[in-house]
């Protein structure tokens, strides 16, 4: 096909795409397409966290769903407790109680799942640091966890919990230090 009569076909076409896009406004999902991508979203795989943050990064693709994507990130605990990086994990967590809750559809077993996608969410993160210091952070993962699985909230972490684990992963940094020095 030559140039000139691809020009000619493809321009009016590309008009009444246009034109389309802009005079029928995209349909609001339905409640049953909402209920499948939150709960896509809040799965335990580390492919279902991936398409969360993937989504989270481009919002503006999912307006249709009317999603909230609000977070106080780990509430009143720290976001980064002894330099652990938590933020992403407590911002799925969020996500997934307000979503659900927002749907009508927050029962005991879509809180036990999104807790146990949190825990999984933080145990995946743990497993990226230094195995010296990891031991710390599954420590705290399990903290974390068991907050919002008894309590609903990350409120229940106690700077004694905090001080656990800061304990444990200075013991392991001396003790791998000295190994290093011998």
């Amino acid at each position: 096909m030559s140039r000139s009569r691809l020009a000619r076909w493809a321009t009016p076409l590309l008009s009444v795409l246009f034109v389309l896009s802009v005079a029928a406004p995209a349909a609001a999902a339905t409640f049953e397409q909402k209920v499948a991508v939150v709960t896509n979203f809040t799965q335990n795989s580390a492919s279902s966290y991936s398409s969360w943050l993937s989504a989270r990064n481009n919002q503006a693709a999912w307006t249709d769903y009317d999603l909230d994507w609000s977070t106080d990130l780990c509430s009143s605990s720290p976001d980064n407790p002894l330099g652990f990086d938590f933020k992403l994990s407590c911002a799925r967590h969020d996500f997934g109680y307000r979503n659900h809750k927002r749907l009508g559809i927050f029962t005991s077993t879509v809180k036990d799942r999104v807790d146990l996608a949190f825990y999984n969410d933080l145990k995946r993160k743990c497993a990226t640091y230094n195995w010296v210091v990891r031991p710390a952070c599954y420590s705290l993962a399990w903290t974390y966890y068991e907050a919002v699985k008894n309590f609903g909230s990350l409120a229940a972490v106690s700077q004694s919990d905090l001080n656990k684990a800061a304990k444990m992963k200075a013991d392991a940094l001396a003790k791998a230090s000295s190994r290093a020095q011998a």
